[in-house]
């Protein structure tokens, strides 16, 4: 099952403009990884946003399937570091397909499931039933454990907003109270307010850094057809966030990428194409940045790490923007 998406909220020129009032309710939007949580005749399945199977990647989520019920959760697995959410540290979980790596990363840098929906309870179908009536069956049912608990809801939004931009989270989601749950919809009853753009960019090429064999920069883009397989639109060249670690694992996985043909549909300016290598569009990096120019490229783009959890398919026109 595809999760149920939200659609940027609205914002001013100064701040963003969180709804008011009974009729919404609002949770922190975590920095991690979506994982809809399936229980099955005592059998977990944990898939992400494009419906892959990443059940072996997160060995301490494996007591789910004790919980008594057949269930189907909705929620983010987050890795905290210094009690703040990291998604480097957790992109290479979610990667992880080796039974025993990933028992050995559970055991140092674990993640917690931090379950916001149920959508499915022994047999029953919960979607049609609204967002407080599903809610209130989720806090029955999820006792809150180590690593996973029940996501928090908060009825004033603004002031969330206001909280979560001074501890540094990643921002607000607002839902309608009266909300359907609608599986791979991006709807208007949920609402997403990010203190800071961040996008999900398929890679199409690379630069090496002047003078040297290793990666330098990426050049990215977004698919132009609903099919992602059209070409991609030229969004910008990202160097920032690509010293040390980070660059030497995204350097790998582009390694294992085909080269081809220059994959973007628009001009690429000549100071971003000098020198690249050009690649098939299927490895997709979350790039955070400072908006965009008037002609759609990013500003002051930064890496933050690559997401093996989605495909250029879901970031195609009617789904490019990033939860």
């Amino acid at each position: 099952m595809r999760p149920m998406l939200a659609t940027p909220g609205p914002a001013t020129a100064a701040r963003a403009v969180v709804p008011e009032g009974e009729d919404w309710v609002h949770e922190i939007k975590w920095d991690g990884i979506r994982l809809i949580a399936s229980v099955r005749d005592g059998n977990l399945r944990l898939s992400t946003r494009s419906e892959r199977d990443v059940t072996v990647a997160f060995p301490e989520l494996a007591g789910l399937a004790d919980l008594g019920h057949d269930l189907i959760l909705d929620g983010e697995a987050v890795t905290f570091v210094d009690g703040l959410p990291s998604f480097s540290q957790l992109v290479e979980r979610v990667h992880t397909t080796s039974a025993a790596k990933a028992r050995l990363l559970a055991g140092t840098r674990p993640t917690t499931y931090l379950a916001f929906d149920l959508v499915g309870l022994d047999g029953l179908d919960l979607t049609p039933l609204p967002w407080s009536a599903r809610r209130s069956a989720l806090e029955d049912i999820l006792p809150d454990r180590a690593r996973w608990q029940v996501s928090p809801q908060y009825a004033d939004g603004p002031g969330l907003w206001r909280a979560t931009a001074e501890q540094g989270l990643e921002g607000v989601v607002s839902k309608r109270t009266s909300s359907t749950y609608q599986p791979g919809v991006r709807s208007a009853d949920w609402l997403k307010f990010p203190h800071r753009a961040t996008q999900s960019l398929v890679v199409g090429g690379w630069r090496p850094e002047t003078g040297r064999s290793r990666l330098g920069a990426v050049l990215v883009g977004l698919p132009v057809s609903d099919g992602g397989d059209g070409g991609l639109t030229f969004r910008g060249r990202v160097g920032s966030g690509l010293a040390g670690k980070n660059g030497d694992r995204l350097a790998e996985l582009i390694a294992q990428v085909p080269t081809g043909p220059n994959p973007f549909v628009d001009d690429v300016p000549g100071p971003d194409r000098a020198g690249a290598t050009w690649l098939a569009p299927q490895l997709i990096v979350e790039v955070a940045s400072l908006g965009t120019t008037a002609g759609g490229r990013l500003r002051q783009p930064a890496y933050k790490g690559w997401r093996s959890d989605l495909t250029p398919r879901d970031l195609a026109p009617t789904t490019q923007e990033e939860d």
